[in-house]
Formats: C-alpha cells, sequence, structure tokens
C-alpha cells in the first residue's frame, strides 16, 4: 500500500477548510495540521513536516503568498493556494512565492485532487534534480581538488600524470579514505611548505 501523503490546512473560513480535508481525506490523504492563521500554519508545517500545505491566499497574521515564499524557500513542502477570487497580480505573486499550484474558490473535488497530485509529481521532480545538481557540483569540486594535487605531485615528485593519479588512488585505498580527502591533504601539506 502507497504511502499516505500528509497535509497541513491552512484556511481561515472553518466550513472551506473542513469541506478541503473533507475532500482529501476521501482521497486518503492524511490531514495532521489546521491552521487559521499563516503563523500557526508556519509553526505546524516547521513542527509535523508536511509532504504538502495547503493555504488560502488571505490569511491572518502573514499571508498565504508570504507561508509559501518561506515554506519554499525553505524547501519544507509543495504549496497549493486558494483564492476567493482570481486576479492576475495574485497569482504572478504565487508564482513567484514558489506556489505548485493555484484554485480558486470553491473548490471542488474535481479540480482540487488533480492540482495536489500534480503538486507532489512535481515538487518531487524538482527535489531529486536539486539533488542530482548538487551531487554534480560535489564530482565536479573533488575532480579540481584530485587535479590539483595530481600537479602538485608531477610538479614536486616529477611524476607523470598518470603515476600521479594512480599515487592518489593507491593512498586512498590503503587509507580507506576518499580520493578527495587524499588530494586534500596533498594541497594542504604543499601549501605549509
Amino acid at each position: 500500500m502507497p504511502r499516505q501523503h500528509r497535509v497541513v490546512i491552512a484556511i481561515n473560513d472553518d466550513a472551506s477548510r473542513k469541506n478541503i480535508g473533507a475532500m482529501l481525506q476521501a482521497a486518503e490523504f492524511l490531514i495532521i495540521g489546521e491552521a487559521t492563521d499563516g503563523i500557526t500554519a508556519l509553526k505546524l508545517i516547521r513542527v509535523r513536516q508536511p509532504d504538502l500545505v495547503i493555504a488560502e491566499v488571505f490569511l491572518p497574521a502573514m499571508s498565504g503568498l508570504e507561508l509559501a515564499r518561506i515554506v519554499s524557500d525553505d524547501k519544507l513542502a509543495p504549496v497549493v493556494l486558494i483564492s476567493s477570487n482570481y486576479d492576475h497580480a495574485t497569482l504572478e505573486e504565487a508564482k513567484l512565492a514558489g506556489a505548485f499550484g493555484y484554485l480558486v474558490k470553491p473548490v471542488g473535488e474535481a479540480s482540487l485532487i488533480p492540482t495536489v497530485e500534480i503538486a507532489l509529481s512535481n515538487y518531487s521532480e524538482v527535489v531529486r534534480l536539486e539533488e542530482q545538481v548538487k551531487e554534480l557540483q560535489e564530482k565536479l569540486e573533488t575532480r579540481k581538488i584530485v587535479e590539483k594535487a595530481k600537479g602538485i605531485l608531477m610538479h614536486t615528485l616529477g611524476l607523470t600524470e598518470a603515476e600521479a593519479f594512480r599515487k592518489i588512488q593507491k593512498q586512498s585505498m590503503n587509507k580507506r579514505i576518499s580520493m578527495r580527502a587524499v588530494a586534500e591533504a596533498i594541497i594542504l601539506a604543499h601549501s605549509l611548505d
């Protein structure tokens, strides 16, 4: 059985909040927190770490737009915003805040569930791509450090590039540490000379 997605709902109006919650529960989402203002919602999100946040654009204390911006910047969860009316300026603000969806009241199951599913899917893809970029950046940085260490070995010991690489590789295996750690040690030792 697939894991239930955990949701925090931040909607000021009790009837709307209960209605959205009921639709989500019927679609097998787990409601782990409800708030009527942005600050309470943010506290709930930070503590309970939901998979998804559904927030009204106009919330007291902190707007849904501000909430979405913080949640997006801190990479806490995707946010779907709900508004009582559509206007282009608010939609643009929602985009800038990093919202993953925007719905206009009255919200029905036929629009809520597909929007939520797409938001969750797109968010997981963004997270996957960010991890891939980070991994590639680390590999590139490691390559640069190893290249620098090879250069030092070639210069100080008169080794060929292949010999310098093998020396770093052998040290890495012998000491059971990464080639990057060996290369950083070579660079550090050279800088102390």
